[in-house]
């Protein structure tokens, strides 16, 4: 699977490259899906269909999922995880809570990332970054990997912390000879400021990617061993207007 090889094994994940139009989501979940474009009911549909099967495989009983704050999926209390698609793939990934303290995987087409696009999430030095790395390894669209990335970050991110993550509160960097990526977020953290029930998280998160079958997949898993003792808090203001993003 392309999304486990990136996750540790406290997770479990589910990955399709079709559609599922037997699967009819529970009551709640429907309920929830703002949407009535058939385009968006089809994507809905078909991460529900991989988030059941993963809960399956972890042992979690089944539960609905509905949509929550932004989007983010509304698992089980006990339970962590994240739901991503692209055209031609979908994947959800899922681990007990207190294994992962926050999950998040992303999949986008690997296709170059429009230029405006890159320049609204990345900053001049990971531009330059990027710009770098597809002179050197043009066989990896690394603008699409970068937006992969940080969508990884967000995804694990506010589930677990409750706050909102702009592109560019989120510094990049890729280690291409390993498949790794690290994020630092130091312009999200304030002392105290952090919502109740937040789990705090490390300032820099570390995650995986890789290339495969027309698709690039990201993920970033939180451990407890990985967690650190100060608070994570609430930036003054959203930096990007993103809608939902599951």
């Amino acid at each position: 699977m392309l999304i486990a090889d990136l996750l540790p094994p406290p997770v479990a994940a589910w990955e399709s490259f079709r559609d599922h139009p037997e699967f009819v989501p529970h009551p709640a979940e429907a309920l929830s899906l703002r949407s009535s474009a058939p385009g968006r009911r089809r994507q809905f549909a078909n991460g529900r269909y991989c988030a059941h099967r993963a809960l399956q495989r972890l042992g979690t009983p089944a539960a609905p999922i509905p949509a929550g704050e932004r989007g983010a999926p509304g698992w089980p209390p006990s339970v962590v995880g994240s739901i991503t698609h692209c055209r031609g793939y979908t994947a959800a990934a899922v681990a007990r809570r207190g294994e992962v303290l926050a999950l998040g995987i992303d999949a986008e087409p690997h296709l170059p990332l429009d230029a405006d696009v890159l320049e609204f999430v990345a900053g001049p030095e990971e531009r330059t970054l990027v710009a770098e790395l597809l002179a050197r390894r043009p066989a990896v669209r690394w603008d699409r990997l970068l937006f992969s990335a940080k969508e990884s970050v967000y995804k694990a991110w506010f589930p677990a912390t409750g706050l909102f993550l702009g592109f560019l509160q989120a510094r990049v960097r890729f280690d291409p000879s390993a498949g790794t990526f690290r994020a630092d977020v130091p312009g999200a953290v304030r002392a105290g400021a952090r919502p109740p029930g937040g789990t705090p998280l490390p300032t820099r998160l570390t995650g995986r990617w890789q290339v495969s079958d027309g698709v690039v997949v990201t993920a970033v898993a939180v451990q407890p061993t990985e967690a650190e003792t100060t608070p994570a808090a609430a930036p003054a203001a959203p930096a990007s207007p993103e809608g939902e993003r599951e």
